[in-house]
């Protein structure tokens, strides 16, 4: 049962809300999921987590949640990569749908309950599209295409803000469209030579981009739902024109809540392939070992930003966010396992941010307030702290955070390297890396230094110099391993060790 006040801003009415699902106890959630052509970047990145929390924070509040994130495996970047690549576009598209699944899985993201393809669900296209043109909405032209008319929809615009008016100033009629009015939008293209087609009532040929996304959410959620998600730039024209194409089909209003998470920026620049600022998951995650290490540290850094926000990536990003997780297992190592109990004031508090539209800076600040409570507590009381660790956990697991081996993660360590990502001529994906250490100068994210092995041979060597009383050459280990980034703890189990 749901005991507590979630508030979320609604991106349809600008303004926070009380949350009140359609159904008591049930939710039911869409996100737009990738166009698969090429691998994930930072921003796809950013949409799978910060829905992913969401998915959790409502499972963890008590609701049923339904959530479905879909695939367009139909589109024309698609269609002209697998056409460069001389290969069929549902090989191209399964490719990338495996390295996207591998990403998100590195990055901790659960799987939704269902992923619906667009070209599993031509049947619902064609038949929403049927409905639209019977309903006023929709027309087709002689050469085989449908397109919406959107002046027929008098609440086009009420998503974004734009007025037909200010649309129409900058509208115009690409060569070879037939379209009315240059505001009208593709419903269904027809075939062209060297493209996938399918039979339709006007002919061969292939979905728009927008309509795939209504007839998949209307047929795996029903006419109305209560969240839709998406990056910013989906708020228009692509949300706008669900919207239309949704309640011009349907009659009833389409989302209840519409959640859009903001920009991802390259140090303070937008991150764009024209600028050369532009990185896949991979290549930030080749450039750890191990890659969970690396994983869980974009992830905490892509939820030090409030979802609405613009989230600035960069080096020194990155290194706070190593900074801070290494806080936060450096306080549950060496705690017994436990239960966990306790900490009742950090729940609560962790809550209240969460029911603030999400706020996971806020919560993060939560948990650094635990951690505290846990440090002070390990020498006063190790069965408290190692329930407030238990607390942590459980509270990072909403994040999809610290679920990790402490000793794992104090031991990882993080360089930029160059990273290049190739496909062989036979389409797999094959990430190539190739790092030297000379030429990487002052981008250490974290130290690169001896590995685990000459570590503990240095550590043996150190404590026999301590059993020698050789307090100056234990001090000269110490100090050169502290150089290269290694810290050593020495305590009544003995010596340990962490990257800094």
């Amino acid at each position: 049962m749901v005991l507590h006040v979630l508030k979320l801003y609604n991106d349809l009415t600008r303004q926070k809300e009380t949350f009140q699902p359609l159904q008591a106890g049930k939710v039911s959630m869409y996100v737009c999921g990738m166009t698969v052509y090429d691998l994930c970047h930072l921003g796809h990145a950013r949409v799978m987590v910060v829905f992913d929390v969401v998915y959790r924070y409502l499972k963890a509040s008590g609701y049923d949640v339904t959530y479905i994130r879909n695939i367009t495996d139909i589109d024309d970047k698609i269609i002209n990569r697998a056409n460069e690549r001389g290969m069929p576009f549902t090989e191209l598209t399964e490719q990338f749908i495996q390295a996207m699944h591998d990403d998100a899985d590195a990055l901790g993201v659960l799987r939704p309950d269902s992923e619906p393809k667009a070209t599993e669900h031509m049947d619902e296209i064609l038949a929403m599209i049927d409905r639209l043109i019977e309903r006023g909405h929709a027309y087709a032209v002689d050469n085989g295409d449908v397109y919406y008319d959107v002046r027929s929809f008098p609440g086009y615009g009420k998503l974004s803000g734009k007025s037909i008016e200010d649309l129409q100033s900058g509208a115009r009629v690409e060569v070879g469209e037939v379209k009315r009015d240059p505001l009208d939008f593709a419903l269904w293209k027809a075939a062209k030579s060297n493209e996938p087609a399918w039979d339709s009532p006007w002919g061969r040929g292939r979905p728009g981009w927008h309509i795939e996304c209504s007839a998949m959410s209307t047929k795996a959620l029903g006419d109305t739902f209560d969240i839709h998600g998406g990056g910013a730039d989906l708020t228009f024209p692509h949300h706008e024109n669900e919207i239309a194409q949704s309640e011009g089909a349907t009659g009833h209003p389409f989302v209840k809540y519409w959640m859009h998470n903001g920009f991802v920026r390259i140090n303070d620049e937008k991150m764009s392939k024209s600028l050369g600022n532009f990185f896949t998951v991979r290549e930030i995650l080749n450039q750890y070992d191990p890659i969970e290490y690396g994983a869980e540290i974009i992830r905490y850094f892509i939820l030090t930003s409030q979802y609405r926000s613009p989230l600035n990536y960069g080096v020194d990003q990155l290194d706070n966010a190593r900074a801070a997780l290494t806080r936060f297992y450096t306080a549950l190592h060496g705690l017994p396992k436990a239960k966990a109990a306790g900490g009742e004031v950090f729940v609560r508090s962790f809550r209240e941010a969460m029911d603030d539209d999400f706020n996971t800076p806020e919560a993060l600040k939560v948990l650094f307030d635990l951690v505290r409570e846990i440090n002070k507590l390990k020498d006063e009381n190790i069965a408290t702290a190692a329930a407030l660790g238990g607390v942590l956990r459980k509270l990072g697991a909403i994040l999809g955070i610290l679920q990790g081996d402490p000793e794992v993660f104090r031991k990882g360590y993080s360089i930029h390297g160059s990273t290049t990502i190739r496909v062989k001529p036979e389409g797999n994906i094959e990430a190539a890396i190739s790092v030297s250490l000379e030429d990487v100068g002052g981008a250490i994210i974290g130290q690169v230094g001896p590995n685990d092995e000459k570590i503990s041979q240095l550590i043996d060597q150190r404590i026999q110099a301590r059993l020698n009383k050789n307090w100056a050459e234990a001090d000269r280990i110490r100090d050169e391993l502290q150089a290269v980034g290694i810290i050593l703890e020495d305590g009544p189990q003995g010596t340990t060790w962490r990257r800094g």
